[in-house]
């Protein structure tokens, strides 16, 4: 039998739960996130080499992962859809799982930070963001007709509020109001921009003060040679080399209590982003779980 990442029948058997939330109702520029999630497991499953060339082991030997689809959730409003997410997130937890959500479109990761912030103070929690936006808009009235609290462009204000601290790597672009309030200090939140200046991995952790660690990925924060598939791609980003050493980095410093992978917009003509996105995803289940890997 050909084995595969998804390699646990469901997940009482699982350590590790990929939540999908193929979701994109706010998406505000080219649309196709939605069917992400789905792609970014294609080529977990079936794509990607198994054999870790950093442990030299077969992750899938050591940890056991399952799936759960959150279907028909296009079918919903923003606030169903995120209470969704959110029980579904709380009730994995609770079973002591390591739940990785895919996205769909960053607004999802606002469920996963609600159920995070039941188990964990969010004072005591650092989110390191690759993302070449800031999502710190209150709503997105300034391009939407009819807008939303709860729009992707929201989500990383939705976090702060919440009382996480906030890490920011790749960002290359922002508005007027976004940079006031990232610029206030009690917001917690440092900003790492992109084309300013060559900004050493180091510097970045130094920033990481606290114990936990949740990591989220929207994918336009690497450059469009690695992620073009995205609904609201930005040039420039972090090169691909630079943003593995980084999570595997700040991965060994801090817990990880938890990790996402949104904006993955599948494309006709290549499968590079679903197929990197399938990578991260994998690196990072490796990382959370290195000290089995290591002494098995």
């Amino acid at each position: 039998m050909i084995q595969g990442i998804i390699n646990a029948e469901n997940e009482n058997e699982a350590e590790v739960v990929i939540l999908q939330a193929g979701y994109e109702k706010t998406a505000s520029s080219r649309k196709g996130t939605a069917q992400g999630p789905a792609k970014v497991i294609e080529m977990l499953d079936t794509q990607i080499e198994f054999f870790s060339r950093k442990f030299k082991k077969n992750v899938t030997d050591f940890v056991r992962t399952t799936r759960k689809n959150l279907g028909g959730l296009e079918k919903l409003s923003p606030e169903e859809t995120l209470k969704i997410i959110s029980e579904s997130y709380t009730e994995l937890l609770i079973k002591g799982k390591f739940v990785f959500l895919l996205g769909g479109e960053h607004s999802v990761s606002i469920g996963a930070f609600e159920a995070l912030a039941k188990k964990y103070n969010p004072n005591e929690v650092t989110i390191l963001q690759i993302d070449a936006h800031c999502d710190l808009r209150k709503d997105d009235s300034d391009y939407n007709e009819n807008p939303s609290p709860l729009a992707h462009s929201t989500v990383m204000r939705h976090a702060s509020e919440l009382g996480y601290n906030l890490v920011q790597v790749g960002i290359r672009t922002y508005s007027k109001d976004e940079y006031e309030y990232f610029n206030n200090p009690k917001n917690k939140i440092t900003v790492f921009e992109w084309g300013l200046e060559q900004v050493q991995v180091e510097k970045i952790l130094d920033a990481i003060k606290t114990k936990y660690l949740y990591i989220t990925v929207d994918v336009d924060g690497f450059d469009p040679a690695y992620m073009p598939g995205t609904g609201t791609p930005v040039p420039g980003g972090l090169a691909w080399h630079y943003g593995v050493e980084l999570l595997e980095k700040a991965t060994e410093k801090c817990e990880l209590i938890g990790a996402d992978i949104v904006e993955v917009s599948p494309q006709s003509e290549t499968v590079l982003t679903e197929y990197a996105a399938a990578e991260l995803c994998y690196r990072i289940i490796a990382e959370k779980f290195k000290n089995r890997l290591i002494e098995g």
